[in-house]
């Protein structure tokens, strides 16, 4: 894992303006939804494990720095 990366759980799903994101509320069908699309599923299933992964080493990583800190 790379010590210097963020990683987060959610880049699978867009970050969408301000104007779509008021758009989507007469989208009733649900037409403009657009997520970020990997290849294939097990892409996918990879990068999500890998950031779900990292995501809580950033969490022991952070805790540890606390906890030496408050000694």
């Amino acid at each position: 894992m790379d010590m210097g990366k963020t990683y987060r759980t959610d880049f699978l799903f867009s970050t969408p303006s301000f104007l779509e994101g008021f758009a989507s509320v007469a989208d009733i069908a649900g037409a403009g939804l657009v997520f970020n699309e990997s290849p294939t599923g097990n892409e996918a299933d990879v990068l999500a494990i890998q950031a779900d992964f990292g995501v809580v080493g950033q969490d022991i990583r952070s805790a540890m720095s606390n906890e030496q800190k408050n000694a």
